[in-house]
């Protein structure tokens, strides 16, 4: 299978479960690799027959920018659901990462693998 990769969208967002988590946005750092074929859209040459990467990146940030979610978790589940369900795509692995959300850490997150039948 093919890939796809969207590398590090530094977005802004709310999430956390803090007070201060709840009112001031915070740096959201997205990776993503989009498990695709994509023998056709190299022979078309046409975005018609491609997974569209540029509309899949707007909905991310407007997902990560309109959502206030309190986990991690929830978040990169649901960015992982709409890539599959709405791009028609197979599998995707997404990882979400707080940068500076840990003393002496540069960033913690989580990275998870999903696939269609995981949300049918």
């Amino acid at each position: 299978m093919d890939k796809i990769i969207i590398r590090d969208l530094l977005l802004r967002g709310i999430i956390g479960i803090n007070p201060e988590e709840r009112v001031k946005k915070q740096d959201i750092l997205i990776n993503m690799v989009i498990y695709a074929d994509i023998r056709k859209a190299s022979q078309s040459d046409s975005i018609e027959d491609a997974v569209d990467y540029k509309t899949i990146t707007k909905r991310v940030i407007s997902h990560v920018e309109e959502s206030a979610d309190f986990l991690v978790e929830k978040l990169v589940t649901d960015l992982a659901r709409m890539v599959i369900i709405d791009f028609n795509v197979e599998k995707v692995q997404v990882r979400v990462e707080k940068p500076g959300a840990l003393r002496f850490a540069e960033s913690v997150g989580i990275e998870i693998v999903r696939e269609r039948a995981d949300f049918l």
